[in-house]
């Protein structure tokens, strides 16, 4: 019961759904379910964070992985031109056996990346990149490798400020 689902909107901040999942657990009176859901949330402007939740049904579980995404939220520079948003540089995400390759896109390119790739960047405010994964395609490992790999970014200043010299 894997679903890539709509982007809902919460003040400033966007989640996309990223899978729900129902497990059974048989007692003695029949099966009981419970449901997890996947997150992940972002404002579009460079903020993106991944929430998990359980509960004994969808919008609790759903509730409970906003509130999570919100908490583990990361800042992540951007490259801004008036068209078009994309990141300094290219990068690899790995969490698991998931690996994400994240390149710089020129305007105009918009989001190559599969489904859960593509929320990731979406909600984090990216509009031009190309993305490749590879190994596992596990929706959340390939939703944590992504992160990940945008945890990483470094902008030129920070480069510039960190390294002590003066890049062209």
């Amino acid at each position: 019961m894997s679903t890539l689902g709509a982007e809902t909107a919460h003040g400033e901040l966007v989640d996309k759904v990223i899978n729900v999942r129902r497990c059974a657990a048989v007692i003695k009176g029949g099966r009981r379910f419970s449901f997890t859901a996947m997150v992940v949330v972002g404002n579009r402007q460079g903020r993106v964070g991944w929430g998990y939740g359980k509960a004994n049904e969808v919008p609790p579980a759903y509730d409970k992985a906003i509130k999570s995404g919100t908490r583990n939220m990361i800042e992540i520079p951007l490259v801004r031109s008036e068209t078009s948003t994309t990141i300094p540089h290219p990068v690899w995400g790995i969490y698991g056996s998931s690996k994400v390759l994240l390149i710089p896109a020129s305007p105009g390119t918009g989001i190559i990346a599969g489904g859960v790739v593509r929320a990731v960047c979406e909600v984090a405010g990216i509009s031009d990149i190309l993305t490749k994964s590879f190994g596992s395609n596990n929706p959340q490992n390939l939703a944590k490798a992504a992160i990940a790999g945008l945890a990483q970014l470094r902008s030129k200043e920070e480069v510039e400020r960190l390294r002590g010299v003066r890049l062209s």
